[in-house]
């Protein structure tokens, strides 16, 4: 990776900020305290460590490429959030001070990532947390690599097609493993894999394709969210649109692309101040 793309990955570089409208609760984390928000953040900008601070408050130490945290469980308010280059904080100088606004009630995962044209990007995704048909799973695919169009199959068939960066694509299918891979759009030509999946009755299996295609360090990165097991033989109630769509035992090989979870959809703002030093 170049200066230039290291000094913008920097600046992009881990968490930074979501702030969710009063729509937003629905995709709530269960159990979650009502002045609290969860948050995860994922790192995939190949190539750099960075330290994430909270204040003075060492949030996330030696954050490198390819990690994901533990869902964080945040008090409600404005943070302070610094990213220092590995081991130089938090005395020096950050790279980039921004105020992170956290809102109650939010769900979300941060990511850090690449853009198809290889460039530094930030974008955050609304996890969906909806209840799960009995006896069936989540799967969810988001594409944040510098990488072109992909399709992406499970058991040698495509499931999702035509994915770009930065957006996913979802659906509910019956619950077991799969062999998945990632291949160029309308080919055969395999970009990562193959992996296998446990597609775990009522979780959300949060699949990310992430790195760089020219630089031939493309990887998988799976996320889960649990506790969205319905019962047997009931019918999720309160759902409606886009979920209540991907809640009809749809066969795996008949799932269709599913919308952008980023900046702006489902009540989801990312609002980046930055601080005057």
């Amino acid at each position: 990776m170049n200066a230039r793309m290291k000094s913008a990955a920097l600046a992009a570089g881990a968490a930074a900020v979501v702030s969710v409208t009063a729509a937003a609760p629905a995709f709530a984390l269960q159990g979650a305290a009502e002045d609290q928000a969860t948050v995860t953040v994922l790192h995939a900008v190949p190539g750099l460590t960075v330290d994430v601070y909270a204040g003075d408050d060492e949030l996330i130490p030696d954050f490198k490429p390819g990690t994901l945290t533990d869902p964080m469980k945040l008090d409600a308010g404005s943070y302070d959030i610094k990213i220092f280059p590995d081991g130089e904080g938090p005395d020096g100088t950050p790279a980039i001070e921004k105020t992170v606004d956290v809102p109650a009630g939010a769900n979300a995962t941060l990511v850090a990532h690449l853009t198809a044209d290889g460039d530094p990007a930030l974008d955050a995704f609304v996890n969906d947390t909806s209840k799960v048909p009995a006896g069936q799973a989540r799967l969810t695919v988001r594409h944040v690599a510098a990488a072109p169009a992909v399709d992406v199959r499970a058991d040698g068939t495509p499931v999702f097609k035509d994915l770009v960066n930065p957006k996913e694509a979802k659906g509910d299918v019956a619950a077991g493993t799969v062999s998945a891979d990632v291949v160029l759009a309308g080919t055969d030509t395999v970009a990562i894999g193959p992996a296998d999946l446990n597609l775990a009755e009522g979780t959300n299996t949060v699949v990310y394709a992430w790195g760089s295609a020219d630089d031939k360090n493309l990887a998988l990165k799976t996320q889960t969210l649990k506790g969205m097991h319905s019962a047997p033989g009931g019918v999720p109630a309160g759902e409606s649109g886009q979920a209540a769509a991907h809640n009809e035992g749809l066969p795996l090989g008949a799932i269709s692309l599913g919308a952008l979870s980023a900046l702006g959809v489902a009540g989801v703002l990312v609002r980046l101040r930055a601080t005057a030093r």
